[in-house]
């Protein structure tokens, strides 16, 4: 019994590692500002939360009992941020010859990226769009229709921007020629409100795990240790009784023998 205890006291540091194989990816193929960004928010929520650096991106990772409140909180916060295409990624030459319908058609999609990354980067916004309607003007029309812009823009609920809105639209009307100011419509929607983490234990096996997904090797260790130590206990004692000497009988002396 005593080397058997001693065998589980030596194999015990091993089981502790073993909390990492709970770890699930919660996104893969980020930069390593958007895996900063989904790092530092679920930190700041109570959810422990590591950085893994892969080929040519970074992954998140979780511990499963923290995977599905880890999502719903990242929903909320749109994390992580989407990656826009810019003027020089949209227009990189692929061809010899392009077409003026394709010509058109990128230009109209690098004025909507770069306008939804500049709207993105307002404080408070979670997600922006800015969709961009433009009519091709046609030789036999004098008065050609003028162009339309719709923009989406989700934000926290703690964030008010109501009183950007003028000043958004005006940053889209200046951004585009021929757009005329009310043409432009700023469509606010507020995210809804995350839900705060479980509170669990901040003591970690492996330094990256949070207590609900990494103590369990330890209990368990721990109960498997309590239980052969009592055993070892029980029959220590059972044989320190056996191997002690009988008490020889007091016999009382006849004093009239």
């Amino acid at each position: 019994m005593r080397r058997a205890l001693t065998t589980f006291l030596l194999c015990l540091p091993a089981l502790l590692p073993l909390a990492g194989c709970k770890e699930q990816t919660l996104y893969a193929d980020l930069s390593e500002r958007q895996a900063n960004e989904v790092v530092a928010a679920l930190r700041e929520a109570g959810i422990a939360a590591q950085k893994l650096r892969e080929e040519k991106a970074y992954a998140v990772q979780v511990g499963a009992a923290d995977f599905p409140p880890a999502v719903r909180l990242l929903r909320a916060q749109g994390l992580p941020r989407e990656s826009f295409d810019n003027l020089g990624q949209v227009f990189k030459r692929e061809g010899f010859v392009s077409t003026p319908l394709e010509e058109r058609a990128r230009l109209l999609y690098a004025l909507s990226q770069e306008l939804s990354n500049t709207v993105a980067s307002i404080d408070g916004v979670v997600a922006a769009r800015v969709h961009l309607v433009m009519p091709e003007k046609h030789p036999l029309i004098d008065k050609p229709q003028p162009a339309a812009a719709s923009i989406f823009i989700k934000h926290r609920p703690d964030a008010d921007l109501a009183l950007l809105a003028p000043k958004i639209r005006a940053l889209v009307v200046n951004s585009v020629e021929g757009l005329p100011p009310d043409k432009v419509t700023v469509a606010l929607f507020p995210a809804s409100p995350a839900q705060a983490a479980p509170a669990e234990p901040a003591l970690t096996a492996t330094g990256g795990l949070s207590g609900g997904s990494a103590l369990w090797p330890l209990s368990l260790g721990l109960a498997g240790l309590s239980l052969v130590g009592g055993a070892w206990l029980l029959r220590s004692r059972r044989e320190h009784a056996a191997a002690a000497p009988l008490a020889a009988p007091h016999i009382l002396e006849n004093p009239h023998a």
